[in-house]
């Protein structure tokens, strides 16, 4: 976890907590090995938005991550990780 934002709240009363993912791994593409780095936008809300808040998970733990793609808004493109399950490893 490289960025966190506070946590907040949408306007049905709803625990949002915001924060951005990095992630770093190696795959084979075409028999090949090829090293693989990027950060990804993620949400989550509800339970486990106020988990997280309270939890001992700081910036630069690392994570493994379960959930979901969708897009940022009706009108966006930008995809979001959409958080279900996030624990320290």
């Amino acid at each position: 976890m490289v960025g966190l934002e506070a946590i907040r709240y949408t306007p049905a009363g709803i625990p949002l907590l915001s924060f951005v993912l990095q992630h770093t791994s190696e795959q084979t593409e075409a028999g090949l090995r090829r090293k693989v780095e990027c950060e990804v936008n993620a949400v989550a809300l509800g339970n486990i938005a106020t988990e997280l808040a309270n939890s001992n998970i700081q910036l630069g733990s690392n994570v493994r991550a379960k959930g979901f793609l969708a897009k940022r808004s009706a009108k966006s493109t930008q995809l979001v990780f959409h958080i279900e399950k996030l624990e320290k490893i």
